[in-house]
């Protein structure tokens, strides 16, 4: 049976409205994100809703202020390794500064994992900063090797 915190804060998948929820704003708290209008928002909505299963964004909304505090993705990586296997890759994932410590970020993982492993994913892997590594250790991920980047702007 869930608690009332559990249902207060229960994850979701993103929804057109999201974006007048605080969901861009969220994201900045991220990375750089600068404004969406919302014609840009709705075509990229459009876009990955069309991807079904393969690309899931999840958020929670405060039931309270009407806002998005947390949010994750998972896109679906098809592959021809491991018998045409399936790699889940995580992304995105951000709590909210003023509602850090609640186990939001742990619940949009659980939520993201869960999804890949339904999708027959044979692992799930995400990049993060050493300064969140502690996290997902909690979260059942372990180091393995380094990450490359090369940026394009």
């Amino acid at each position: 049976m869930e608690t009332s915190e559990e249902q207060k804060y229960g994850v979701r998948r993103l929804e057109m409205s999201d974006k007048g929820k605080g969901f861009i704003e969220l994201l900045q708290q991220l990375s750089v994100c600068d404004s969406v209008s919302d014609k840009e928002f709705e075509d990229r909505f459009r876009e990955l809703s069309s991807l079904g299963d393969d690309h899931v964004i999840c958020v929670i909304e405060d039931h309270v202020s009407k806002k998005i505090i947390a949010t994750g993705s998972v896109f679906i990586e098809k592959k021809f390794l491991r018998n045409c296997g399936k790699v889940g890759h995580i992304e995105d994932v951000v709590v909210d500064s003023s509602t850090r410590g609640k186990q939001l970020g742990k619940k949009i993982i659980n939520f993201l994992t869960d999804h890949a492993r339904s999708m027959g994913c044979y692992k799930v892997i995400l990049d993060c900063s050493i300064e969140n590594k502690l996290f997902y250790e909690k979260c059942g991920f372990k180091q393995k090797e380094i990450q490359m980047v090369r940026y394009f702007v």
